[in-house]
């Protein structure tokens, strides 16, 4: 196992009390993330250092871009499409209405422009969390339940392995996926945290297959080999880093979201990239994000 103190660039300075759920669109040649909790949604181009923000009307656990334009939410009061640019606010889904204590967390799309995403007790008193499959339809179905606090959802390149992470219980999840069917099965650990600083957040798989992910009040980020295996660690300016996603036009920039929650002032002075969005070369380039098909 290495570790690493790679140069790490600050792009986009936005103070964010939780970023989270980075995604880079390639026809744009933009980067999208959310804070969670003030609520926004940020554009960043590197090209020109443009930086676009939105204000939501709900806050928010994750977002998709969709292929016909605006944006997928998963808000507190369900799965909603969202024009930024009219303000309009349609709720397409409410997967969680029999569980008003529960809220929608972590969400990505699948190569086939899917919409899975995670719940949790907004408490964190309760295992109450269910996986979720938003249709380009619309339709919504449950995949899975016995989850505590869901992260970290991504896929390996050939479309046959999801993971996730239950920061609550410290462990990366795999399951056997199948694509064409858009199901998953046989639930196993893929790597525990357990007994060392942080929790495991977001993540993203890189094109040679091994997971990247966030390690939350670490100030890390962790690259796991496909059995599991760290294979090298990244020491980050931040101590909250939440996710991480490749972009730029080879997908070779690694693109890491960060918080400024609940972190003291004595904190925030000696971190002051925290809420930021950062960027670094890892060595390694990306795989595209799909956007919602629907």
């Amino acid at each position: 196992m290495k570790r690493e103190l790679p140069e790490i660039v600050c792009a986009a300075r936005t103070s964010d009390v939780l970023g989270e759920v980075p995604a880079w669109c390639a026809r744009e040649g933009a980067l999208y993330w959310i804070d969670a909790m003030k609520p926004a949604i940020h554009r960043f181009v590197p090209a020109s250092g443009a930086l676009t923000s939105w204000t939501p009307p709900q806050k928010l656990g994750s977002f998709a871009l969709r292929r016909n334009g605006g944006f997928l939410l998963a808000s507190r009061i369900g799965l909603a499409v969202f024009d930024p640019t009219t303000g309009s606010f349609e709720v397409v889904a409410n997967p969680e209405a029999d569980r008003p204590n529960n809220i929608l967390n972590d969400g990505r799309c699948d190569r086939r422009g899917r919409f899975w995403v995670g719940s949790m007790d907004k408490m964190l008193e309760r295992v109450t969390g269910r996986l979720y499959r938003l249709d380009p339809d619309h339709s919504c179905r449950v995949m899975e339940d016995d989850i505590w606090l869901f992260n970290g959802l991504c896929w390996s390149p050939d479309d046959r392995l999801l993971y996730f992470a239950d920061s609550e219980r410290r462990a990366i999840y795999a399951y056997d996926f199948d694509l064409d069917d858009g199901v998953v099965s046989n639930r196993r650990l893929f790597a525990s945290t357990e007994g060392t600083p942080g929790v495991p957040d977001g993540a993203t798989v890189d094109a040679e297959g091994f997971m990247w992910s966030a390690q939350f009040d670490s100030g890390s980020l962790i690259r796991y080999a496909p059995n599991g295996m760290i294979d090298r660690v990244v020491e980050l300016p931040v101590s909250r880093a939440t996710s991480c996603v490749f972009g730029g036009e080879r997908l070779e920039t690694l693109y890491v979201t960060s918080a400024r929650f609940r972190l003291s002032e004595e904190r925030l002075r000696a971190e002051p990239m925290a809420g930021s969005l950062l960027a670094l070369d890892v060595g390694v380039r990306g795989l595209p994000e799909p956007p919602f098909g629907g």
